[in-house]
């Protein structure tokens, strides 16, 4: 490895043992160090699959100045261009749509490519290099490209880390989870005024939850904002398992006390109370629990549970024999799988997975160009489908305003609310530093951590 650079950073740039300086999220210089270091260099999701379901499908990525093209070629085959017509440089598409018989049209003078990227057609050919142009001297150029669990992840480095290694500490995971046998529901993309590192940090932990939002953990709630509450206070955050892997993932689990395995704390019917709380989730998200999910729940009302099962293990039955008599994909039916359920599973740098009962959200979250105080949010809601119901084209909802009760549920709302007011925190003068929590914000620090490798290596 070449000398780092570390040493030679601002204070305002440093990753600390218990925080992160705030010129981090603030700083133009470091922004500008991320694109040339990091986003340059990682491995990071573009596109999900369906995206581009049919042969001529495309869809365009963009992050920062790069503009790449997602084509599908065939049934098995995609792949990523650069989105730059290499005559005068016009880009040759934009947002998704299809390419009419599989052909790439550049608008300014006609030249031509198949969605293979090979060229086709060049007007008035004799004019170029003496007569002498070929084929492949103006083929459309290529980015690395790999498809994973119904993910397409690209890197624009000529070699970059082997997408392998770098999907290795959370490859099982992802997988067991059926997240490629999810299709899509929705997709909607919004911009956030602040540092794609303040929102993608605010969904590293469940700490928030309590005070974030209130109405589904109420007598904690009630704790924080001052009420009076008698007995002793639960708070979710307790039991949640925090894990951080190598290449700067990690994840959380809900633990062993989740509505959807079938704990709750008030008195009364464990369905009644159990189905409630999941509706919250549908009206407040409407994406990892689906109002299909709940009825289910409400199904087993009146029902016994045996001795040797519980709630939750009935709830989970009825769920995969509803699956098998659809035919729709589910993860394996194994403990460790189960219990990822309510969690998360955090891709460096910047893709959240958060699975629930067959079902998925996620998150992505980009620099809006080189603004630090721009993101683009991106919320996609999939699951699995029954063999016979056809799945749709992902196509993203461009929305305007993260608090307009019109474009977004109350639960994202309540998340939105929260983040611009951390960047104008950081922005002031007063605040030098964040503190983290050694154990409930350690993915925090983690991804920090990780992006320090990328952004110190010189050369």
């Amino acid at each position: 490895m070449d000398k780092t650079a570390g040493e030679n950073w601002p204070s305002s740039w440093q990753t600390l043992p218990h925080g992160i300086r705030s010129g981090r999220y603030t700083d133009p210089e470091f922004a500008k160090l991320e694109y040339e270091q990091l986003w340059s260099r990682a491995w990071q999701m573009a596109a999900r699959l369906d995206e581009v379901p049919e042969p001529g499908d495309f869809t365009v990525y963009e992050i920062g100045r790069q503009s790449v093209i997602i084509v599908r070629v065939d049934a098995d085959t995609i792949k990523a261009f650069n989105n730059s017509c290499p005559h005068r440089g016009t880009a040759l598409a934009q947002d998704s749509g299809t390419f009419k018989k599989c052909r790439i049209i550049c608008p300014f003078h006609g030249w031509r490519w198949g969605v293979d990227g090979v060229n086709q057609y060049v007007l008035e050919r004799q004019q170029f290099r003496g007569g002498q142009l070929v084929a492949s001297d103006v083929a459309l150029h290529e980015i690395q490209l790999e498809i994973f669990a119904g993910f397409v992840f690209i890197n624009f480095a000529a070699d970059p880390q082997a997408f392998d290694e770098f999907m290795a500490p959370v490859r099982n995971l992802i997988e067991n989870l059926a997240i490629g046998d999810m299709h899509h529901i929705w997709w909607k993309s919004v911009p956030v005024p602040a540092n794609w590192k303040v929102a993608v940090e605010a969904f590293l932990e469940g700490y928030h939850v309590p005070a974030t939002h209130p109405q589904l953990e109420k007598d904690s709630a009630k704790f924080i904002y001052g009420n009076d509450v008698s007995g002793e206070i639960h708070f979710s955050h307790h039991d949640h398992l925090y894990e951080t892997f190598a290449n700067g993932h990690g994840r959380f689990l809900g633990g062993q006390k989740t509505p959807m395995a079938g704990h709750t704390l008030q008195a009364g019917d464990p369905v009644d109370i159990m189905a409630d709380r999941l509706d919250l989730l549908v009206e407040g998200m409407d994406a990892m629990i689906l109002k299909e999910d709940v009825e289910l729940v409400r199904s087993l009302k009146g029902k016994p549970i045996p001795e040797d099962s519980t709630l939750g293990g009935e709830y989970v039955k009825a769920m995969y024999t509803k699956a098998a008599a659809e035919q729709r994909p589910m993860p394996p039916l194994d403990k460790e799988v189960i219990d990822q359920w309510g969690g998360e599973i955090f891709i460096f740098p910047n893709l959240m997975v958060l699975p629930q009962a067959g079902n998925t959200m996620m998150y992505r979250v980009r620099p809006d160009g080189f603004d630090p105080d721009s993101c683009v949010f991106e919320i996609y809601s999939a699951k699995t489908y029954p063999a016979a119901e056809p799945v749709p084209r992902a196509v993203v909802q461009k929305m305007t305003d993260s608090n307009d009760p019109e474009q977004f549920l109350r639960i994202p709302r309540q998340d939105f609310s929260n983040i611009p007011r951390i960047q104008r925190g950081l922005n002031t003068s007063g605040c030098k530093q964040i503190l983290l929590a050694e154990y409930y914000e350690k993915m925090i620090l983690n991804l920090h951590q990780e992006l320090d490798r990328y952004l110190m290596v010189q050369g």
